[in-house]
């Protein structure tokens, strides 16, 4: 489990893992940062550990892709990249979520007020429970061929930049994906319009989302 605290002071990241059956281990997200320590049940944990277990917040696990919600319709994608931290000498990017409007046809006032710095609001789990952060892998995963990861050229897999093409409406229970194209919201902000789906989906390395997420 990836922890997101302020218990130093300013916004840190920091590894829970289960070792056995009654032992866990906690750490910081790069280990040149400092070093792990173990916990036991009844046992007190004390300093910054303490902290980040009793006041840290949990990420959604590194893959997850969740909704953002206005009137029943998703309007953004949340994808979350939590990728396994290195090690002093093999870093790797710190976990972050990536907010990808629907281009096109989303307005600013359907984005969500964090878009600009999802991991800064500190109400993740709440817009969760209020029922504006949604799972959308259900919807995508139901049939394959209508859901994709296009990454920009020179990129590869679902690391790096790119976009997701939806080809069809996806409805739900309770809220439904409409088809188009989403797109990091910065390059949105700078009026930069999204190639044609058909286009996107003739570029190599797509992949898709249905396979992946299931």
């Amino acid at each position: 489990m990836v922890l997101m605290s302020r218990a130093a002071g300013s916004a840190g990241f920091y590894v829970l893992t289960h070792v056995d059956d009654d032992a866990f281990v906690i750490r910081s997200w790069n280990d040149s940062q400092g070093g792990s320590q173990e916990i036991r049940p009844g046992e007190q944990v004390s300093g910054v550990a303490g902290q980040v277990i009793s006041s840290g917040m949990p990420l959604p696990h590194d893959g997850a892709l969740l909704g953002w919600v206005t009137d029943c319709q998703v309007t953004v994608m949340l994808a979350v990249h939590c990728p396994h931290p290195g090690t002093w000498d093999t870093p790797v990017p710190f976990p972050e979520i990536r907010v990808m409007p629907m281009a096109g046809t989303s307005a600013l006032a359907e984005w969500p007020p964090f878009t600009s710095s999802p991991l800064e609001d500190g109400r993740l789990w709440e817009y969760v429970e209020w029922g504006q952060i949604v799972d959308i892998v259900p919807l995508v995963t139901r049939s394959t061929g209508l859901a994709f990861w296009v990454p920009l050229p020179g990129t590869r897999g679902a690391r790096g930049e790119g976009f997701v093409v939806i080809s069809d409406n996806l409805p739900g229970d309770d809220y439904w994906l409409p088809a188009g194209v989403y797109m990091d919201h910065w390059t949105l902000r700078e009026g930069i319009q999204a190639p044609p789906p058909g286009r996107l989906l003739s570029l190599p390395g797509v992949v898709d989302l249905a396979h992946q997420l299931r």
